[in-house]
């Protein structure tokens, strides 16, 4: 298992791992992963489940899975791992490394509900992408999401305390 944690982060982890796994499945279901309060009012948190998900099975998180995602959230975390979990998880649906047009409409439409209308949120979507697609491809790639948000500091807002 490759994280950033200590052993006794690691062990203190599987406490709250065994706190969290309500049904005692010995892994973490979206329902449970709900119960974090952090998470109880976050509308990506079925993102969270399957960009956590390494074995691809995009419903459940076992415990190496959780100690491996948390770890990219660690203060010892880099600013590129919290970058790529950020990617991962609101923008780029279908993990093929880029952020399409009809991606980042999902995203979006998910975050803002009924508060903006659909024409109004494409008229967003197309304005983004044509800002952020410096190479002209219709999609966006990590180096660019990157480029874009990374004077943000945003890694620094990604920081999981064990």
């Amino acid at each position: 298992m490759c994280s950033h944690f200590d052993r006794d982060e690691i062990r203190r982890l599987g406490k709250r791992f065994k706190k969290l796994d309500l049904d005692s499945s010995g892994s973490l279901s979206v329902d449970e992963f709900l119960s974090l309060p952090g998470l109880r009012h976050n509308p990506p948190v079925q993102r969270v489940v399957q960009v956590f998900d390494r074995d691809g099975n995009g419903k459940e998180v076992d415990f190496e899975e959780f100690v491996v995602g948390t770890s990219q959230c660690s203060v010892q975390g880099d600013q590129e791992e919290k970058l790529r979990l950020a990617f991962d998880i609101y923008t780029d649906v279908d993990r093929d490394g880029y952020i399409s047009n009809g991606e980042l409409f999902q995203v979006l439409k998910v975050m803002v509900g009924d508060n903006v209308q659909d024409w109004q949120l494409q008229q967003i979507v197309d304005k983004t992408t044509l800002t952020l697609d410096t190479d002209g491809d219709g999609r966006i790639s990590f180096e660019e999401f990157s480029a874009a948000v990374g004077g943000l500091e945003l890694h620094k807002k990604l920081v999981v305390v064990v």
